[in-house]
C-alpha cells in the first residue's frame, strides 16, 4: 500500500468535507476547493479524518492513491491557513509594483512587463528601503497568496520566468526567496 496514500488526514478546525461519488468539496475560512478523483480512488471521513482508498494494486492505482491523498491534503491546508510563495527582485533600478488586477514589472528590459493577477490570488510589492537591503542587495520582495497549491506555484514561477537570475557577475534577476545562484566571473570559475 502506498505509505502516502494510507496516511489519514486530519481535518482542521472550521474544514468542512462533502463527498458526492467521485466528486470532493472541502470548504474553510478562506474558501473552497473543489477535486474530481480519478476511477478506481475513493475517500470517506472517519473521526474527523479523511481517508483515501484504492480498488486494486495496480501500479496505475498505487500511483493515483497517494496523488489523490496529497492534493486532498493541500486543500484542507489551502482553505484554512492558505499558501504563499516569496520573490525576491535583486538588480539595480529593478522595481515591481501592484496596481488594481496587474503587476508592473521593470526588469532592465527596454519595456515594462504587465502581468494580469489571477482572481483567486493576492500579491504584494513591497519596495526594501537602501538601508535595508543586505548583502544581497533586495529592491523588492513579491509575496503571492491564495488557497490553491498549484495556482500559487504556478503564477509565482511566472512571475519568476519574467527575469530569471543570471549566473553573471552581479546576480540579477528574480529569485525564489533562499534561492541560492552560484556567480560565476568572466574567467569561468566561481
Amino acid at each position: 500500500m502506498s505509505r502516502i496514500g494510507k496516511t489519514p488526514i486530519k481535518l482542521l478546525e472550521g474544514v468542512k468535507v462533502k463527498i458526492n461519488k467521485q466528486k470532493v468539496t472541502v470548504s474553510g475560512g478562506k474558501g473552497t476547493l473543489e477535486y474530481v478523483m480519478r476511477s478506481g480512488i475513493s475517500t470517506q471521513e472517519k473521526n474527523g479524518e479523511l481517508i483515501v482508498s484504492r480498488k486494486d494494486d495496480s501500479k496505475q492505482q498505487k500511483s493515483f492513491h497517494g496523488l489523490t491523498r496529497a492534493l486532498l491534503r493541500n486543500m484542507v491546508q489551502g482553505v484554512s491557513e492558505g499558501f504563499s510563495r516569496t520573490l525576491n527582485v535583486i538588480g539595480t533600478g529593478f522595481s515591481a509594483e501592484v496596481t488594481g488586477q496587474w503587476i508592473r514589472l521593470n526588469v532592465g528590459f527596454s519595456h515594462e512587463i504587465m502581468l494580469e493577477i489571477p482572481e483567486d490570488l493576492t500579491v504584494e510589492a513591497k519596495t526594501i528601503p537602501r538601508r535595508e537591503q543586505g548583502p544581497l542587495g533586495v529592491q523588492v520582495v513579491i509575496k503571492v497568496f491564495g488557497i490553491s497549491k498549484e495556482d500559487v506555484g504556478k503564477f509565482a514561477a511566472e512571475i519568476r520566468a519574467c527575469r530569471p537570475p543570471a549566473p553573471n557577475i552581479k546576480g540579477k534577476g528574480i529569485r525564489w526567496e533562499g534561492e541560492y545562484v552560484k556567480i560565476v566571473s568572466k574567467a569561468g570559475t566561481a
